[in-house]
């Protein structure tokens, strides 16, 4: 018996290793990740913000030696994936699949490099994207001709009409322009507009052949343009906010006229602006414009426009101010509703699965002290958000937070708490009480224990956390298997990832168990296709 209590292979406290698992950062054992998974990880999630455990520079070093080793065992494999991912339109960032790509550039394997180089107007779909690959690329390798070729290649395929496009809204970014990637590909070409475009790049001449957007953009720049003259050249021309001098921006006639074309990505990001410039008003064309673009999916879903980005717009427009800056303004109560029905819109279509669900959010510490990619939302955030998709979609759900045993942050006890919060909350409120629950310590084996304990019949428990687990007298695995055996019910566990490390909880060998990327717009359909089947 002594030796048994010693040596569980059925009940191991988590700070004890099980076969399959790793120390995790937080000092107890997970399940390691592949390669692979780990690469989907950084594409979707991004290392910039670091998590709790792990600094920025630490779990980026950490992901790009995992792409690497991706790239070394089957680097078109690699290539395909990033390219999935960017224009799948799945990650809330390019700039993963942007450095990713980079590093493919600079493989020793040159069908690798020639698939990279292929992908770049893949990948690379607008300037400010081409410039941060020049910067990243550059870092890694030399300009070669294979690169030079490439980049030569992405100024003379674009529709020269798009180019010119790019040219007046993305002059500079990363300490690259135009005029930088010209010089270096040296890209040759017999059309006369595309020919005078590189003209007007290089040594700023002007000639008749270029297309109407550069003449209007010289126009617009000129000094004593004012608001209607402005505003006539954005409706003729299609001129973007970023080719207009600051000083028109307070123009309301140049206001309403970006707000009839403005991309859906770009007007979401604005709001607060055009609220603040008086130009969203409740009942005003411009606010019934914004709710038109927000309802339309097939919009959303083809400018890629990532539900994170429209969370974030939601948390800060809702709250009236901007995170930088001193920019404030009254929230029109028609668009935050918009935003936040958008915000289910833009995930993939999802059948319900009819199952039990039960939903645990890890509103840890950890996941306080983490970001999702790169943003100031903490993956505890995400994780609310993310669950409230599937309860969203589902019928039968219960939402649980791992939170403190005696209610005070940081006393050391967990327990499972039943949350209030569901779709019928609007989204930041719903993300906003999560964020405000006294948090112990993790341990992910506690929404199988709690539902064996309280006879709670489930199909599925779905866990939301960073796998930074270590508290608890149970490895979850141990503690789903025991649930199954208990009960009869072939119950799954689906583990959603929220930052980009290299734990799970979920066992890569049992086919019961799951490991998504949280924020993966592709995320919800999977789980729910796991569910089903």
């Amino acid at each position: 018996m002594t030796y048994a209590k010693l040596a569980s292979l059925r009940r191991t406290p988590q700070n004890q290793p099980i076969p399959g698992t790793v120390r995790n950062s937080a000092g107890g054992h997970a399940v390691a990740v592949g390669d692979w998974t780990r690469l989907d990880r950084f594409l979707v999630l991004g290392s910039e913000g670091g998590s709790y455990y792990a600094s920025p520079r630490a779990l980026t070093v950490e992901s790009a030696a995992a792409v690497q080793r991706c790239l070394a065992a089957d680097g078109e494999r690699a290539v395909a994936a990033i390219v999935g991912v960017s224009e799948g339109g799945r990650a809330p960032k390019q700039d993963p699949a942007i450095f990713a790509l980079a590093l493919a550039a600079a493989s020793p394997d040159l069908a690798t490099r020639r698939a990279a180089l292929r992908a770049l107007p893949q990948v690379c779909r607008t300037g400010t994207h081409l410039f941060q690959f020049a910067g990243v690329v550059e870092a890694m390798r030399g300009w070669g001709r294979g690169l030079r070729r490439a980049v030569g290649t992405w100024y003379c395929a674009t529709p020269v009409e798009a180019l010119a496009f790019q040219a007046v809204k993305y002059r500079s970014r990363q300490g690259w322009t135009h005029r930088d990637l010209l010089r270096l590909a040296h890209p040759e070409t017999e059309e006369p507009a595309r020919r005078a475009l590189f003209d007007w790049i290089c040594r700023g001449r002007v000639a008749e052949a270029l297309p109407g957007i550069v003449h209007a953009f010289t126009k617009v720049q000129a000094e004593g343009v004012d608001g209607p003259v402005a505003a006539a050249l954005i409706r003729s021309h299609g001129l973007p906010w970023e080719a207009l001098p600051t000083g028109l921006m307070r123009s309301r006639a140049v206001n309403e006229a970006l707000i009839e074309r403005m991309p859906a990505g770009a007007l979401v990001r604005q709001l607060g602006r055009l609220t603040a410039a008086g130009t969203l008003a409740p009942f005003s064309e411009g606010s019934e414009h914004v709710r038109a673009v927000l309802s339309d999916r097939e919009r959303l879903l083809k400018a890629r426009l990532h539900p994170m980005a429209l969370l974030l717009a939601l948390k800060t427009y809702a709250s009236g101010y901007g995170q930088r800056g001193q920019l404030a303004w009254e929230p029109v109560a028609a668009i935050v509703e918009a935003l936040n029905a958008a915000f289910y819109t833009a995930f993939r279509a999802v059948e319900p699965t009819g199952k039990r669900l039960v939903l645990a959010l890890d509103v840890s510490g950890s996941m306080g002290g983490s970001h999702v990619a790169g943003s100031w939302l903490t993956a505890r955030e995400a994780a609310a958000a993310m669950a409230l998709v599937t309860a969203a979609t589902e019928e039968r759900w219960q939402i649980l937070g791992f939170t403190a045993e005696d209610g005070r942050s940081g006393s050391g006890g967990t327990a499972l708490t039943p949350l209030a919060i569901g779709p019928s909350m609007r989204l930041d409120q719903a993300v906003e009480a999560t964020a405000n629950l006294p948090f112990g310590a993790t341990d992910c084996s506690l929404p199988m224990r709690w539902a064996l304990a309280r006879g709670v019949e489930a199909d599925a428990f779905v866990v939301y956390t960073d796998s930074e687990t270590w508290a608890g007298p149970v490895h979850p695995v141990q503690a789903l298997r025991e649930y199954r055996e208990r009960t009869g019910i072939p119950a799954k566990l689906v583990v959603v990832g929220l930052v980009s490390n290299g734990f799970s909880i979920a066992d890569p060998g049992d086919p019961g168990m799951l490991d998504v990327v949280g924020f993966d717009t592709a995320a919800p359909a999977v789980i729910a296709d796991f569910i089903r089947t």
